[in-house]
């Protein structure tokens, strides 16, 4: 018996050793189902709580029934429209004391002390713009799935920064470089350089987030949420596409290790504690 113990000790440290730690992530809370076809979540560490994208209609219609809403950290929801007026509003990001949001083919700008729009960033050439990533600098990186583009906005100016992609969505800067979840690939972009860290993903890749140092957990609209280790294995979280329920862009607070996702149709947001 001792000896079939210690048999056992050895092969799972041999599986820790090789493979990796395996995460798990568990459900900490729900908002309610107030929330309007919410697509993606943003963690304000100065506010501490949730800005979410809420398209309210359909994600590529110019309808003006689009906004942003504020959730708390607890998943009291503090404010659905704390900002309307916008069209199908995706991907978020932060830099100083302005949030900028993908929608359809404008980046919006909103002050997030008066809580009012304060500019749109118009891409001419774009079909759908989706995820947005902003890196130390303030350059704005957004997707444009629909185009297989990606562009680049520097002090209001836009151009391209990769083009003849598969589907871009997801977006995640870390200094000089930018990740690009491609249609179920994981791409590292640095100084023109492309490398594939990870692929075989359920090709509705959405949202991604940084853990550690080339360490990603990464949503699928389709439902699924993958954790991403460094030598390019994949761990699922969770696979909801049998209950039908989506898994959009989420966020993550690195102080607390919660994960927040969007269920895009079912009109919340869940969070979950990565352990």
């Amino acid at each position: 018996m001792i000896l079939k113990n210690c048999l056992l000790l050895i092969v799972c440290f041999c599986v820790v050793y090789c493979y990796g730690q395996e995460h798990a992530l568990i459900k900490k809370w729900e908002t309610d189902t107030l929330l309007k076809t919410p697509e993606s979540v943003l963690y304000y560490q100065k506010g501490q709580y949730l800005f979410v994208s809420n398209i309210n209609g359909k994600a590529n219609e110019k309808d003006g029934n689009g906004s942003i809403g504020k959730v708390g950290l607890d998943g009291n929801i503090i404010n659905v429209n704390w900002v309307s007026g916008l069209n199908a509003p995706k991907g978020l990001g932060i830099y100083k004391n302005l949030l900028y949001v993908a929608d359809i083919n404008e980046v919006v700008v909103i002050d997030i002390k008066k809580g009012a729009i304060i500019d749109k960033i118009v891409v001419d050439s774009a079909v759908f713009l989706n995820d947005i990533a902003i890196d130390k600098k303030g350059i704005v990186y957004v997707s444009d799935t629909r185009a297989y583009k990606v562009h680049k906005i520097n002090n209001k100016k836009v151009s391209l920064f990769l083009n003849k992609l598969s589907g871009p969505n997801g977006l995640f800067c870390n200094d000089n470089t930018v990740f690009i979840l491609d249609k179920g690939s994981l791409l590292k972009v640095e100084n023109q350089n492309i490398i594939k860290l990870a692929d075989g993903m359920d090709p509705s890749t959405d949202g991604i987030e940084m853990i550690n140092e080339d360490e990603f957990v990464v949503s699928s609209w389709a439902g699924i949420v993958y954790y991403i280790k460094k030598d390019g294995n994949k761990q699922t979280l969770f696979d909801n596409r049998d209950k039908k329920i989506n898994s959009a862009d989420i966020g993550y607070n690195p102080k607390l290790k919660v994960v927040y996702v969007p269920t895009f149709y079912g009109n919340k947001v869940v969070a979950y504690q990565l352990n």
